[in-house]
């Protein structure tokens, strides 16, 4: 089998993981949101909010999102290049690429945070709502480009 043989369905691989990576990132503002009221509540109230380990479980998911997101990235680089002999520059490609950056960033900011840094924290919740709204647009220009793969086939 060779790579023509696939080439086709490699175009879709790329759409797929980034709609799963995008549930997923809706899932770590959740979890986010969560272990930030944890933080500011009351000790009663922190005393149940523990218990949902949401902080843990935001790092973990979070640490996943960056490692798909880069691969998710370059994959889709990747699949173009093989599909077209070149890499179309505009705006899904721009944002994307920033989308990696901003993730990678935001990632950087956590070791300030478990020092306690207030201004790294809101750092981190600002990049990461940019992220997410990006990521919305991302996944509409996304499926414009998907219909014109299909369309093509």
């Amino acid at each position: 089998m060779t790579v023509e043989t696939f080439q086709p369905w490699l175009n879709f691989v790329h759409p797929i993981v980034m709609w799963l990576l995008l549930a997923t990132t809706l899932y770590a503002l959740y979890l986010g949101i969560q272990a930030r009221r944890t933080r500011l509540a009351d000790a009663e109230t922190r005393k149940q909010l523990i218990k949902g380990k949401f902080a843990v479980k935001h790092h973990q998911v979070g640490s996943i999102l960056l490692a798909f997101m880069v691969i998710g990235t370059v994959s889709g680089m990747g699949a173009t290049y093989l599909e077209a002999g070149k890499l179309f520059v505009g705006p899904h490609l721009l944002v994307g690429l920033s989308m990696a950056a901003l993730i990678a960033t935001s990632a950087a900011l956590v070791p300030f945070m478990q020092k306690g840094s207030e201004t790294a924290r809101l750092t981190h919740i600002t990049l990461n709502v940019v992220l997410t709204g990006l990521f919305g647009w991302q996944a509409l220009t996304g499926m414009q480009i998907v219909q014109r793969l299909l369309s093509n086939l």
